[in-house]
This record gives C-alpha cells, sequence and structure tokens, in this order.
C-alpha cells in the first residue's frame, strides 16, 4: 500500500520511512499537511501495514458533520435520546472497533467534542448519546488537519491537551512546491493509471508542456495534479499535450506571477543565500526547528536535510 506515496524527493522520502516504521506499531498519529498532499492516501497506507490491517478502517471528516449530530456520528445514539432519533444508531468509534478510525480535519470538532474525544484518548471509553453507561472500545485514531493548531490553540479554538494526545507521532506531508522534483515521475504514474482505467492510448507532453508543469506552483498539491491528469488522458487521448492545450489555471498563472525577490544583473549564489536564510530562521527562533521550517515554508524533514547537506549545526 506505501507503494501509492509516489516520490523519490529527500523529504518524502524521510516521510515514507517514518510512516513505515509507525505503522507496525499502534501509537496515535497525527498527519499535518495542506490540502490535496494525500492525507487520507497515507492513512490508508498506515492502516494496511499495520497489525489491523484485516480490521475495519473508518473515516470520518470531522468539517462536514453538522454541530447537532456530530457526537451522535462520533459515538453513536440510543433510540429516543433526541428529537428523530426513531432507531439506535453505531457510532464511528464502536463501528471501528478493533481497527482504525481516521478523523480527517479534526480542527473542525467543537470545543465539548474535543474533551470527549480527548477522554477516549486516555481511557479507551465511550459513551452513546442517551446511554448511561460507558464501555470500551478497541480503535487506533489517526487524525488529520490542514490548519495550524498551535495558532488554533493560542485563539481557544483548540484544546491543547488533546493536541498533545493527538500528536503522539506527527507525521507532516510535504506540498508539491517543496518537492518539485517529483512532479515528472507524478505526471508519468497518473497518465499511465488513467489511460490504463480509462482504456485509452496514452497520451505523452512535449517539453515545452512539461516545463510548464514543472513550473507550476500546484496550490492544489497532488490532488490538483492527479485532476489534470484524467482530464488530459481523456481529452488528448494518444497525442502530444502542447503547452496550448494545459488548463488556463496553469498557463495564465505561470506567465503572470511575479517573483517574491528581484535577482540583481550581477546574479547571486543561490546556495549562500539559501544557508543564510536558513541561519536567520534558527537565529529568529533561538534554534527551534519546526518553527524555522514553518518560516521557511518547508517540511521539517527538508530542513533538516537541507542543513545537513550545508553543514548547519
Amino acid at each position: 500500500m506505501f507503494d501509492t506515496l509516489i516520490g523519490q524527493s529527500p523529504s518524502f522520502e524521510a516521510l515514507t520511512r517514518s510512516a513505515k516504521l509507525v505503522a507496525a506499531t499502534d501509537v496515535t498519529v497525527l498527519i499535518v499537511g495542506e490540502t490535496g498532499t494525500g492525507k487520507e492516501v497515507l492513512a490508508n497506507a498506515l492502516q494496511m501495514h499495520s497489525p489491523r490491517a484485516d480490521k475495519s478502517f473508518v473515516t470520518l471528516n470531522c468539517a462536514a458533520l453538522p454541530e447537532a449530530i456530530a457526537e451522535s456520528e462520533l459515538f453513536g445514539h440510543r433510540r429516543g435520546s433526541f428529537t428523530g432519533a426513531v432507531s439506535n444508531q453505531t457510532g464511528r468509534l464502536p463501528a471501528a472497533d478493533g481497527g482504525t478510525l481516521f478523523l480527517d480535519e479534526v480542527d473542525s470538532l467543537s470545543l465539548p467534542l474535543q474533551a470527549k474525544l480527548l477522554r477516549f484518548l486516555e481511557t479507551g471509553e465511550i459513551q452513546p448519546v442517551g446511554e448511561t453507561q460507558t464501555y470500551n472500545v478497541d480503535v487506533r485514531i489517526v487524525a488529520a488537519t490542514n490548519a495550524n493548531l498551535h495558532a488554533r490553540i493560542e485563539r481557544g479554538e483548540f484544546r491543547k491537551d488533546l493536541y498533545y494526545r493527538l500528536n503522539v507521532v506527527p507525521l507532516e506531508i510535504p506540498p508539491l512546491r517543496d518537492r518539485m522534483g517529483d512532479i515528472v515521475l507524478l505526471l508519468q504514474h497518473y497518465m499511465e493509471r488513467f489511460a490504463r482505467e480509462h482504456g485509452l492510448a496514452p497520451a505523452t507532453f512535449s517539453k515545452a508542456a512539461l516545463n510548464r508543469l514543472c513550473n507550476y506552483g500546484w496550490p492544489g498539491n497532488v490532488r490538483e495534479l492527479r485532476n489534470v491528469c484524467e482530464r488530459l488522458s481523456i481529452l488528448l487521448a494518444g497525442r502530444v499535450i502542447e503547452e496550448s492545450n494545459l488548463p488556463l489555471e496553469i498557463t495564465y498563472r505561470a506567465s503572470t506571477t511575479k517573483g517574491l525577490f528581484a535577482l540583481p544583473d550581477m546574479g547571486i549564489e543561490l546556495e549562500q543565500v539559501e544557508m543564510d536564510l536558513i541561519r536567520q530562521a534558527l537565529n529568529r527562533t533561538n534554534g527551534n526547528r519546526s518553527r524555522s521550517a514553518r518560516l521557511l515554508g518547508i517540511s521539517r524533514d527538508t530542513l533538516l536535510y537541507r542543513m545537513q547537506k550545508y553543514g548547519i549545526n
């Protein structure tokens, strides 16, 4: 199942190595990453390589839960416990007993529900709505978020104690812009996959189209790239895809985007600039590597790799 995680960049390979180690345990995992980076794909891989691989894998998108029924969805309810409760309902936690529950966008849970989730993580006990007794279920929790939980904690929107219970092992998926070397690999993978799935002749990219795709920022990350590949593989089956065939959002964005920094006429030494920025970030955070990575817009693993590369202590 880890073969669904496509990438060879140092930061992505470091993530994959960590994920394989974590999968073999029963520890709670918090997956952090921007929208479209593949958090649910990683959660599936963790389940399939865990001792619970033959058990249930239940998912719950916390952002899609109306607050009025969120507790019932998570813990279940008993008939007559509230208006409209015409029968017993099994919640996601009891449904995942023996297996894994994936809580996507866990930051969207209300504070009262966060407190109840925290109690489950500490005791293993749940109490369905309308039930007078508690009982234990054996469920591994894998949570995911695209939010800055530290900022939410500071604003009083997320419980610090729940963060520490979820963040036993954090796995941070780098955005696609931090692993641009993987773009060609991903394009080849998805173009071949969709040609095969739809029974079409595979399309290929011209050099100009490939260069444009490799220089695009991919704000939607792998999900955006995947959708572009499926669209092109269907509309241009068996053809060479030219730059003019690419979606407007890619060609327009690439042609109008201005750089954050102006390149001096005499040029620069890129490695020296990168080393200087890393040192500035470390100085500003008193050596805190996680905070430094956030300042630089890269993952902690990528920062560690570049520090080692440049001999920065």
